[in-house]
């Protein structure tokens, strides 16, 4: 088995996050200063406001709370250097690795910016029925595609972005090819939508080198479509895709200085109209091609909010288009981060890279990744991504809390993943053939669990708990529930008889009488027996194949 990541790669994925570490939710009562206009893209009819109370009518439909498990393609143009995440604006970072990688193969960020690396990306060997047959076959029951990141490229025909997928790289619309072959296997279908940060995140690229032959050299940041006249971007304006059309926010330079501005506050230059407008009509365009069953927004509560209302009018928008397609039931899931109670009610709480500590009494998600969000070449090379194992127990302890896992699995430049990342997956699929009853169609039982790693650390505003506990072991037990089975994973395989102190006669968990205790998987009964203290269930015999986590189905009278 390949080893874990070391802590030096932990730290430098938490560095380098789809979205940065903010600290506080920004609440409801906040007032927006720019109010988009709806006359390109209107509202759809409804009964659902752009406002938040109107919101809180919202209710996680069943088929989400049914589903547990999604799998994510964050993919795009940085994949194409296949350095990991974050590439499009490290490159802007004077003595970064990304910017010596750039330097190297592409050219200084004067001269070759991340207009150039698009440029390069082909998807050559992209085959989406082929990812999506192995995705269901893992037992996801949705998928997510990145529709654009904060490199605010848009990866399908957009209306209102000249810089996408179709017109550039690889020339195709990439949201349509994941929808089409999401449908073909059975699979909801979701997009993920970062740009509302390409304002403060490209603010980068309005800086130039400090020292060496270049220094006070401009970037490519603030290029204008005049300057593009017999380029390969001629026609082109690099400013629809950098937005840099402002002032930088105060000690922009420092590499740093956006995770404590990713509310829009502590000094950012604030968004203009003009941005904030051409969000929403993106969005809405999105939404209206391709009728997704969820929208993941990688921001605090919506985006642009508070500083617009273009959330508020897309989520009104999203709900009332997709309840009109459902007969008037709203199907649809729409995630935000660091909610306050009140925003739970109006959309689903999403946690990256952590999990919460205890049942949630709404439905929430963790969104985590085996390796970097964006391809990272070398985490293959060095055999650094999470096992199939921590999968699965990351997933029993979620899915015993309430909550679905969203994992993104890293596709390489052309289109396709790597052997390591096939085998993961292909680890999850042979334990979901055998255990898949005990996660999906679930509900959390009276409590999440037992064991020595139920005391989980603090989430740390998105999240960013993942692997800061103690390990797991087979003593570590996490509870569902369907129906009269109760079903009990050991995140690990127990070589010793297990025993569950909640189940014991005092306890007064258990309503009816247990009538038998079978490990699935296996031969039909296993022994058992219940005392005040515990029930105790004898291991797996020696002769079975050990798994990532046991799963015993206690059956009550």
């Amino acid at each position: 088995m390949p080893p874990r990541p070391c802590a030096r790669f932990f730290l430098a994925l938490l560095a380098l996050a789809p979205a940065a570490r903010a600290t506080d939710s920004v609440p409801c009562a906040a007032t927006p200063v720019v109010v988009v206009n709806t006359s390109a893209e209107p509202i759809a009819p409804g009964r659902f406001a752009p406002n938040w109370d109107s919101l809180r009518q919202y209710r996680v439909p069943d088929w989400f709370r049914d589903a547990k498990f999604g799998i994510w393609a964050h993919w795009g143009p940085q994949c194409e250097p296949e350095q990991g995440d974050w590439y499009a604006r490290q490159l802007y970072v004077e003595g970064s690795d990304d910017y010596r990688w750039q330097v190297a193969h592409y050219g200084h960020p004067s001269q070759a910016g991340f207009k150039d690396v698009i440029r390069r990306w082909r998807a050559e060997r992209w085959d989406p029925d082929k990812l999506l047959a192995l995705y269901q076959r893992a037992g996801a029951q949705y998928f997510v595609a990145l529709a654009n990141h904060h490199d605010n490229f848009d990866l399908w025909d957009s209306k209102y972005q000249p810089w996408n997928s179709v017109r550039l790289g690889p020339k195709k619309d990439l949201i349509a090819g994941w929808a089409a072959a999401a449908h073909r296997h059975g699979l909801r279908f979701g997009v993920s939508v970062h740009a509302s940060h390409a304002w403060l995140w490209y603010e980068v690229a309005q800086g130039a080198d400090r020292t060496g032959p270049l220094a006070g050299v401009p970037y490519d940041g603030r290029l204008t479509a005049a300057q593009g006249r017999g380029t390969w971007w001629d026609g082109l304006d690099p400013q629809d895709l950098y937005a840099q059309r402002h002032p930088p926010s105060p000690g922009f330079a420092d590499p740093q200085s956006i995770h404590g501005r990713w509310n829009w506050d502590n000094g950012a230059t604030t968004p203009d109209a003009a941005y904030c407008q051409r969000f929403y009509n993106r969005t809405i365009d999105l939404i209206n091609r391709y009728q997704p069953d969820l929208v993941y927004f990688d921001d605090t509560a919506l985006p642009l909010w508070p500083v617009s209302d273009a959330g508020l009018k897309i989520a009104a928008h999203f709900y009332n288009t997709n309840a009109h397609a459902h007969g008037g039931r709203v199907e649809a899931v729409l995630f935000g981060k660091i909610l306050d109670p009140a925003q739970r009610q109006c959309l689903v709480w999403d946690i990256e890279r952590g999990q919460s500590n205890v049942i949630e009494p709404e439905p929430w998600q963790t969104d985590t990744c085996l390796g970097d969000w964006h391809y990272r070449r070398s985490i293959f090379e060095q055999h650094r991504y999470k096992r199939a194992s921590t999968v699965i127990h990351l997933l029993a302890d979620i899915v015993s809390k309430n909550g679905n896992l969203l994992l993104s699995v890293p596709v390489r430049a052309d289109g396709t993943i790597d052997d390591d990342e096939l085998g993961i997956v292909e680890g999850i699929a042979a334990w979901m053939a055998v255990n898949r009853e005990a996660i999906l169609g679930t509900r959390p039982w009276k409590i999440f669990g037992e064991g020595p790693a139920s005391a989980g650390p603090a989430l740390s505003a998105q999240g960013f708990n993942e692997g800061r506990g103690r390990p797991y072991t087979a003593a570590d037990v996490r509870f569902t529930v369907k129906g009269a089975t109760l079903y009990a994973i050991c995140l690990g395989w127990p070589s010793a008889p297990v025993v569950l102190q909640s189940l014991g006669s005092s306890a007064g968990l258990l309503g009816r009488p247990i009538a038998r205790v079978e490990l699935l998987g296996g031969n039909g009964t296993v022994a058992w027996q219940q005392s005040a203290h515990a029930v105790t269930i004898q291991p797996p015999p020696a002769g079975a194949a050990p798994g990532a986590a046991a799963v015993y189905r206690i059956t009550c009278q």
